[in-house]
């Protein structure tokens, strides 16, 4: 139930942003899927491994390879996919901790959660790398 609970959740706050960035109505779907089911396996993977990080690099890299599908699928750019597909999972919360840190002169505090926003941002980043480049690669093979 936890789970469904989480999925639904993320679900609509994707779809939202995909309204937002104005994404095409056909492929809001697809996006609130992505945004659902990367949310639900970084949830997942962060219970088994305690890792932060890792789990979002594994959820990233699910996003990149659902926006490739989801780009065969419906003809469109990855992008549209990819961008609010990774909302869910963008640390925010994070950030704003470590600022208000950074305020209150709490240097430590500061420290800790502004590492650790940074290396969940890169986590995603380079999950998200990581697809497009070997879906690059693929498809030129494919052409030649």
């Amino acid at each position: 139930m936890f789970f469904l609970k989480q999925f639904i959740f993320s679900f609509i706050s994707t779809v939202g942003f995909s309204i937002l960035f104005n994404v095409p109505k056909k492929s809001i779907i697809y996006a609130g899927l992505t945004g659902g089911i990367s949310w639900i396996l970084y949830i997942y993977i962060d219970k088994l491994t305690s890792s932060i990080i890792f789990s979002l690099f594994i959820a990233s890299t699910v996003v990149g390879i659902l926006g490739e599908i989801f780009a065969i699928i419906d003809k469109k750019p990855v992008t549209i996919f990819i961008i609010p597909g990774i909302v869910p999972l963008v640390p925010g919360y994070g950030i704003y901790l470590s600022m208000v840190n950074l305020i209150n002169r709490d240097f430590y505090g500061f420290a800790k959660t502004g590492t650790e926003a940074i290396f969940s941002s890169g986590a995603i980043t380079i999950g998200i790398i990581f697809v497009s480049s070997l879906a690059k690669l693929l498809k030129k093979r494919r052409t030649l």
